[in-house]
């Protein structure tokens, strides 16, 4: 019931803040401001509350592929709320909670398997590192997929109503760096202590793991470089972000699937 009720205050979080975009409920545009922080506010805290209630039950961390995902909608929600303060990014930030409604839904998941074994504090860090990490970048990729339907648009020359759902191409260039270089900064910190900690990171099972994070985290730091020293922007800096987040979504979702689904081995 509570996972409805998340879904619920996300979605009509998000349709406040695109009623407060649009010149028809102008004069009821603060109050629907306040509506939709409150609501974000509130989902926010009982979507944490009972996500980590799951994946950190005990001493272990139990993690699903939906649970995982649920995690990433948690941090979509976060970075949804931080972009509403800037007005024009509200139209951004309410496609980012309706994609966050739905997903907080498979959290449930997790509650199915059975606890694990007992985690060394290094290592349950490592981990949740790992995971924080991969949920900014995942955030990443939606404001790149969101930025190249902007760029498109303004090419094409399409001006209407739903123009005013768009922030300037700047702001969201903006946002997508800032959002890049917080992302980077945590997979060089996953990367870092998974080799200072997880003594069997390079055997068979994570090898493809660890070398698909290293490529990803190459065409981050390429890109990052590339925006400050030369400037990079527009399509060129957004489908490189794109290739870089395809690489680390392979490197946890599809290694973890082709284990668990084909070879039936458990990976966390």
């Amino acid at each position: 019931m509570s996972q409805i009720t998340i879904l619920l205050l996300y979605l009509l979080a998000a349709l406040a803040l695109i009623m407060s975009r649009l010149p028809r409920f102008a004069a009821q545009s603060r109050a629907a401001i306040a509506i939709a922080f409150g609501f974000m506010a509130i989902g926010i805290y009982l979507h944490g509350q009972q996500l980590f209630a799951l994946i950190l039950p005990g001493p272990g961390i139990t993690l699903s592929v939906g649970s995982v995902a649920s995690m990433i909608a948690l941090e979509l929600a976060l970075i949804a709320a931080l972009a509403a303060i800037e007005p024009t990014l509200r139209g951004m930030s309410a496609g980012m909670l309706i994609l966050a409604a739905p997903a907080a839904l498979l959290m449930g998941e997790a509650a199915q398997l059975q606890h694990q074994a007992a985690l060394a504090w290094h290592v349950k860090a490592h981990i949740l590192i790992a995971l924080t990490a991969y949920g900014v970048l995942s955030v990443g990729a939606i404001v790149a997929i969101y930025a190249l339907i902007q760029e498109r648009r303004l090419h094409a020359a399409r001006i209407t109503a739903a123009n005013r759902l768009f922030a300037p191409l700047e702001t969201t260039e903006k946002l997508l760096i800032g959002v890049t270089a917080a992302g980077f900064a945590g997979l060089t910190l996953a990367i870092a202590t998974g080799l200072y900690f997880v003594n069997n990171l390079l055997e068979q099972h994570l090898a493809h793991k660890f070398g698909l994070s290293l490529l990803a985290w190459i065409i981050f730091g390429v890109l990052l470089a590339g925006r400050f020293v030369a400037g990079w922007r527009g399509k060129r800096a957004f489908e490189l972000y794109l290739w870089g987040f395809a690489a680390l979504c392979l490197a946890y979702f599809g290694s973890r699937v082709i284990l668990e689904q084909i070879f039936d081995r458990s990976w966390s």
